[in-house]
């Protein structure tokens, strides 16, 4: 028998079933929540830890996924190296398998920290919709959206489609924050994309434990962006703003070195956060500093002014970039009289 049955799923249980159960299966179509969960930072584990010592690693991270996909009713379609593919009946669970997956890894990491390993990190996505299982493998179009998605998500970074958080309850989906429409590889229609926060308000946990009495930084106000020329004003109430070459970002930068969507800044935990999605990289210059930040699906807090390079480093010419401030209207505004 399915062990989906023991999760109170309904109808849909006795048709998704285990993996290997899916081999005895014939083709049928059902409406379930795709995940695909990816392992980063392994091809610089073998190189450091060499092949044995780095497999057994990454075996234990398949087989902690594979641990938590089954705990919360998924089934485990396929391993794909250093991830897998899994199905769920609900989005619930999918959501809560994720945040585990997550979790687990950090424990693990904990469990290896003698063995110097390097900083794995774990990244997800998931889409809800109607899907084909022939043969113990599953095929539809929420399939190649959660894998095209998966292409999107930064280190440790968790994405979902609008679709997948339309049937979640209100607390769970109130953790996600709206990204953007992506234009996915090989689909026409774009995709509303939701990211999961994993980030827990760690100062505000602090000032509970111990007395609000820390001096409470100035918070920026405004963010001023200027490219070839037009500048203007964002806050955090018109974010996110999406830099790259497709005619939908909110900044259209027509250069072949530059993504579609290539960056997003965004506002989050009170700070401007710029993050690359490009293949390429994304470039930060703060101030006069001769050090370059470099983001490679990774984030970085925006502050004073600076640039941001798209593609290319900063001193190269020619580099498609973008000059920013952030601005405090307190201290530019002018002051009413006593």
């Amino acid at each position: 028998m399915s062990p989906w049955a023991d999760h109170g799923l309904g109808q849909l249980g006795s048709i998704l079933v285990t993996s290997a159960e899916y081999t005895q299966s014939m083709k049928q179509n059902v409406t379930c929540t795709v995940l695909f969960a990816d392992l980063r930072g392994s091809t610089s584990m073998y190189e450091s830890l060499g092949n044995a010592a780095a497999a057994t690693i990454v075996t234990q991270s398949v087989a902690m996924m594979s641990k938590v996909v089954e705990k919360n009713g998924g089934a485990v379609i396929k391993t794909l190296g250093d991830g897998l593919m899994a199905v769920f009946i609900h989005p619930t669970r999918a959501i809560i398998a994720a945040q585990e997956v997550q979790e687990e890894l950090e424990r693990l990491k904990a469990r290896n920290a003698q063995n110097n390993i390097p900083n794995l990190r774990m990244q997800q996505a998931l889409a809800h919709g109607e899907v084909i299982q022939v043969a113990g493998d599953c095929f539809g179009d929420a399939v190649n959206v959660a894998a095209r998605l998966l292409d999107h998500a930064g280190d440790n970074e968790t994405l979902a489609t609008a679709q997948t958080l339309r049937m979640l309850p209100t607390e769970l989906a109130s953790q996600f924050r709206r990204l953007d429409v992506f234009h996915l590889r090989g689909r026409l229609e774009p995709v509303e994309v939701w990211r999961l926060d994993n980030h827990a308000s760690g100062d505000s946990v602090m000032a509970t434990m111990f007395g609000d009495t820390a001096p409470v930084a100035p918070v920026p106000e405004g963010l001023r962006l200027s490219v070839e020329g037009i500048s203007r004003i964002h806050t955090a109430r018109n974010l996110p703003v999406v830099l790259g070459r497709s005619h939908e970002a909110t900044y259209c930068i027509d250069d072949s070195r530059v993504s579609r969507i290539h960056a997003r800044i965004e506002w989050h935990s009170g700070n401007f956060q710029l993050t690359d999605f490009s293949s390429n990289g994304t470039f930060v210059r703060f101030g006069r500093q001769a050090e370059v930040v470099t983001l490679r699906r990774a984030s970085c807090t925006l502050h004073g002014r600076g640039v941001i390079s798209l593609g290319l480093n900063t001193s190269q010419a020619q580099t498609p970039m973008v000059s920013f401030e952030v601005l405090r209207f307190a201290e530019t505004d002018p002051q009413p009289l006593d």
